[in-house]
């Protein structure tokens, strides 16, 4: 096959800025771990509060059960979950945009060998 003698170009394919592109990415991972602070950190203030109101015999009742007590429990375990998803999603985003940069890296460079 003989090579091409036209002039190349600065078309970067599928990523037009690799800087912005790594920008992104950094900019994801610095938001996951904020998101997720605000969660665990909203979690706990409400905790804090039900705690308070419960060791104070607010939620208490007459011929209560064990497992009545538990159900109180229950809403602020599960709190902090959506949290963890977003943190698991947009960590999720950050390395799928690292992984597509890697590859086209690698794709560029086994084009010019």
């Amino acid at each position: 096959m003989s090579e091409s003698k036209e002039s190349k170009t600065n078309f970067a394919g599928l990523y037009f800025d690799r800087d912005r592109i790594l920008k992104i990415s950094r900019i994801t991972g610095v938001f996951a771990w904020i998101v997720l602070g605000i969660y665990l950190f909203t979690s706990l203030v409400s905790f804090t509060q039900f705690m308070i109101q419960f060791a104070s015999g607010l939620f208490y009742q007459k011929g209560m059960s064990g497992l009545d007590v538990l159900g109180f429990f229950t809403p602020y375990l599960l709190q902090p979950i959506p949290g963890l998803l977003y943190f698991a999603s947009l960590k999720f985003i950050q390395y799928v945009l690292l992984i597509l940069l890697d590859m086209e890296d690698n794709t560029r460079r086994a084009a010019r060998k």
